[in-house]
C-alpha cells in the first residue's frame, strides 16, 4: 500500500510540474487613443511569437493609472485567452524623460553653488564681526598719536570696504542663482510632479495548439488624460458666413508618451467679456428696489493656482462644473476662464493633488490645492478573450486572481472622420499626432466650418451701451458642437472671447461676436418729463428716457434694442406706458423691444415714457 501511495504522489507531482508555462515579455507602442472629456482609451497592437501550449504574455512599461475593469484583449486565429491580470511594478519605476533628468541635475548643481556662496557670506560676516570687536585693540596697548590713528583708520577703512564689497557681490550671486533655481523648479513642475510612480503591467495567459505569430490587441482606459473643445470664430463682415475652427485642447500625464498615434476625440465622459447681457424682470412693490446688474456682469474668472507652500502649479485643469468649458493654468499657475451667467462652480484637478470644487464668488479666485497622501495599490482586474471562462491554474507573485468571463472576438470598426453615435460624437484625426506625457496643453484643429449666418446687432443700453453683434446660425445641430470658450475675430481683428453654449439653444444658435464700436447707442433720462404729482388719493410719478442709435458703418445693420418698464404686482399700483416709439411690450416681464434696420451713417431716436400711480400714503421706489 505504501508503494502505491508513493507512485500516486509521484504521478501527481509529475503532472503539476509537467505543465510548463512559457513567459513572454512584450514591449509595445501606443497605436490608437480615443480621448474622452475625462480619461482616454489606449490601444496597443503587437505581433507576438507564441509557443505551443500555455504562455504568459507580459505587457510591460504601461501607465500606472489603468482602469483595471476596462482592460480588453483581442487575438486572431486559434489563440485562446485564458485570463488577464493587472499589476503594478514598484521595482521598475516609470523612467524619467531625458529633459527632466537634465533639469534635475542642473537644479542640484545650482543648489550646491548657493550653499557655497552662503558659506562665503558666513565667513565674511565673521570677519566683519572680528574687525569691529578688535578695531580699538591697538589704541589700548599703544600710546595714541595722530600718525597711529591715521594709519589705523586707513587700515580699518580699507579692510571694511573690501569685506562689504565682497558681501555685496556674494549676495548678487546668490540672488541670481536663486532665480535660476526657481525657473528650473517651475520647468520641472510642467514635466512631472515630485511623486514617483510604479509602472503598470498586464499579464495575459493564452493557450495555442501550434507555435506561430499572433496579432494581439490590448486596450484599456487610463486616467490623467482628457480634452475640452475651444473655437476660433471669424466674421469678415456681416454679409459673409461665419468661419468656425473646431479645436481640441488635449493634455495627458499618464507617464507614457503617445508617439505618432491615431487620435480620436469623443464627447463621451467615462479681460472684457464678450457675453451679451440680459434683462431681469422689474417687479414693482412697496419697499422694493429696482434690479441691479452690477454682479451679473461677471462673465470671466481669473486667478492663480498654488500648492500648500505657495508655489504656482502649471497645467491644472479648470472646468465649469457640469460643462465642457475649461482651460489650463499657465507656467505661473495663472488661469482665465470665460463663464456663462448660469454656472456658479469651478472644478480644479491636477495629478497628485486632491480635486477641488469652488463656487464662483468674484472675478478673482486664487486656489490652493492639497497634495494627495494616498498611494497606488495593486488591483484585481477582469480580462477578456475568445474562449469560455477557465480558472487560473498558476499564480503570479504579487498578483491577485479570480475566475473571469471571456468575451467573444470582434473586429474593429472602419475608421471615419466623424462618427455619430446615439448620444456622443467622435472626431477621428487622420494625421498621427505625438502627445507627450508632460501635462502640457496641445491644440489639435479638428474641423473648419463655414456657417451661414444672419447678423443682428443687440444692445441693452440700460446695462451696457455697447452694441453686440450676434450671428444667428440655423441647422447648427448637424455640426455637433459642444459648449466651450471661443476666440472672436471680426473684420480681421481679435475682439475678445465669448462662450459658445449650445445647451440652451433652440432651432437657432446665437453666437455673440463681441462689441462693435461703430454702432453707438446712448440712453439718458429726460428730466423735463420726470415728475411727481398728487391726484386725489393717488400719487403719480412719470419717467421718460431717450435712446439714440447711430450706425457709423457703410452698410445697413439690423438692430434689436431692449429696455424695460416696471411690472405691477398689486391692483392699487398702476403702470401706464404713454410713449414707446412702437416698441413691443412683454406684459409679464416688462421688456420693451425695438427691432429695425438702420441705414448707413443714419441715426434713430427711441422714446420711452411711463407713469406709475399708487396710493399717496405709501412709498414706492421708482428708478
Amino acid at each position: 500500500m505504501r508503494t502505491l501511495h508513493i507512485l500516486l504522489f509521484s504521478l501527481i507531482v509529475s503532472q503539476i510540474f509537467g505543465q510548463k508555462i512559457n513567459e513572454k515579455i512584450v514591449n509595445s507602442q501606443v497605436n490608437e487613443v480615443t480621448v474622452f472629456l475625462k480619461n482616454a482609451q489606449v490601444t496597443r497592437k503587437k505581433s507576438v511569437e507564441i509557443s505551443s501550449g500555455t504562455t504568459l504574455v507580459k505587457f510591460t512599461n504601461l501607465s500606472p493609472f489603468i482602469d483595471a475593469k476596462s482592460i480588453q484583449v483581442k487575438a486572431n486565429g486559434g489563440l485562446t485567452v485564458l485570463s488577464v491580470n493587472h499589476q503594478q511594478n514598484y521595482l521598475d519605476q516609470s523612467q524619467k524623460p531625458d529633459e527632466l533628468v537634465k533639469l534635475e541635475n542642473q537644479l542640484e548643481s545650482i543648489i550646491e553653488k548657493i550653499n557655497i556662496e552662503n558659506t562665503y557670506l558666513n565667513i565674511i560676516k565673521e570677519e566683519l564681526a572680528f574687525l569691529n570687536e578688535n578695531k580699538d585693540v591697538g589704541a589700548r596697548n599703544h600710546e595714541v598719536s595722530i600718525d597711529y590713528l591715521q594709519k589705523a583708520s586707513e587700515f580699518y577703512g580699507a579692510k571694511l570696504t573690501a569685506l562689504k564689497l565682497k558681501e555685496i557681490e556674494r549676495k548678487k550671486t546668490v540672488s541670481a542663482l536663486q532665480k535660476q533655481q526657481n525657473n528650473i523648479s517651475r520647468q520641472i513642475n510642467t514635466l512631472t510632479n515630485k511623486k514617483e510612480f510604479p509602472t503598470g503591467e498586464i499579464l495575459v495567459k493564452v493557450k495555442s495548439s501550434t507555435a506561430r505569430s499572433y496579432q494581439l490587441e490590448l486596450s484599456y482606459v487610463v486616467a490623467n488624460a482628457g480634452w475640452f473643445p475651444s473655437y476660433d470664430i471669424r466674421a469678415k463682415n456681416i454679409n459673409e458666413p461665419v468661419q468656425l475652427v473646431y479645436k481640441a485642447n488635449v493634455k495627458q500625464d499618464t507617464k507614457v508618451d503617445w508617439n505618432n498615434a491615431k487620435l480620436k476625440f469623443s464627447s463621451a465622459d467615462p479681460n472684457t467679456s464678450g457675453v451679451a447681457p440680459s434683462l431681469i424682470p422689474y417687479f414693482l412693490d412697496y419697499y422694493s428696489t429696482p434690479p441691479t446688474y452690477k454682479n451679473l456682469m461677471l462673465n470671466q474668472v481669473s486667478g492663480t493656482i498654488m500648492d500648500t507652500n505657495g508655489e504656482p502649479l502649471p497645467g491644472v485643469t479648470v472646468n465649469v462644473e457640469g460643462t465642457t468649458i475649461g482651460t489650463v493654468s499657465d507656467m505661473s499657475g495663472k488661469y482665465t476662464l470665460t463663464v456663462p451667467d448660469n454656472n456658479s462652480r469651478l472644478a480644479f484637478s491636477f495629478i497628485g493633488f486632491s480635486n477641488q470644487i469652488r463656487s464662483i464668488n468674484g472675478p478673482v479666485m486664487n486656489i490652493h490645492l492639497q497634495e494627495e497622501t494616498t498611494s497606488l495599490d495593486e488591483v484585481m482586474v477582469v480580462g477578456y478573450g475568445s474562449s469560455a471562462s477557465k480558472a487560473l491554474t498558476g499564480a503570479v507573485a504579487g498578483v491577485k486572481k479570480e475566475n473571469i468571463k471571456i468575451r467573444g472576438r470582434s473586429s474593429l470598426a472602419v475608421p471615419t472622420t466623424r462618427i455619430e453615435n446615439q448620444t456622443t460624437v467622435d472626431f477621428e484625426i487622420k494625421t498621427p499626432y505625438t502627445i507627450k506625457s508632460d501635462n502640457k496643453n496641445y491644440v489639435v484643429e479638428m474641423e473648419y466650418l463655414d456657417l451661414p449666418a444672419f447678423y443682428q446687432y443687440y444692445c441693452v443700453p440700460k446695462i451696457d451701451k455697447d452694441a453686440f453683434l450676434i450671428a444667428k446660425i440655423v441647422d447648427w445641430e448637424k455640426y455637433n458642437l459642444l459648449e466651450g470658450e471661443a476666440n472672436l475675430f471680426f473684420e480681421d481683428t481679435y475682439v475678445g472671447k465669448t462662450i459658445l453654449d449650445v445647451r440652451y439653444a433652440s432651432d437657432t444658435l446665437d453666437i455673440s461676436l463681441g462689441r462693435d464700436k461703430q454702432v453707438s447707442v446712448n440712453r439718458e433720462k429726460v428730466k423735463d418729463f420726470t415728475s411727481k404729482k398728487f391726484m386725489g388719493s393717488k400719487k403719480e410719478e412719470t419717467r421718460a428716457y431717450k435712446t439714440i442709435v447711430r450706425n457709423n458703418k457703410n452698410q445697413p445693420v439690423n438692430m434689436i434694442i431692449l429696455d424695460q418698464v416696471p411690472v405691477s404686482t398689486l391692483e392699487e399700483i398702476e403702470v401706464i406706458v404713454s410713449n414707446s416709439s412702437g416698441a413691443k411690450q412683454n406684459i409679464i416681464t416688462g421688456e420693451m423691444k425695438w427691432q429695425f434696420t438702420l441705414d448707413p451713417l443714419k441715426s434713430k431716436e427711441l422714446q420711452l415714457k411711463y407713469s406709475v400711480k399708487y396710493p399717496k400714503n405709501r412709498n414706492l421706489v421708482i428708478e
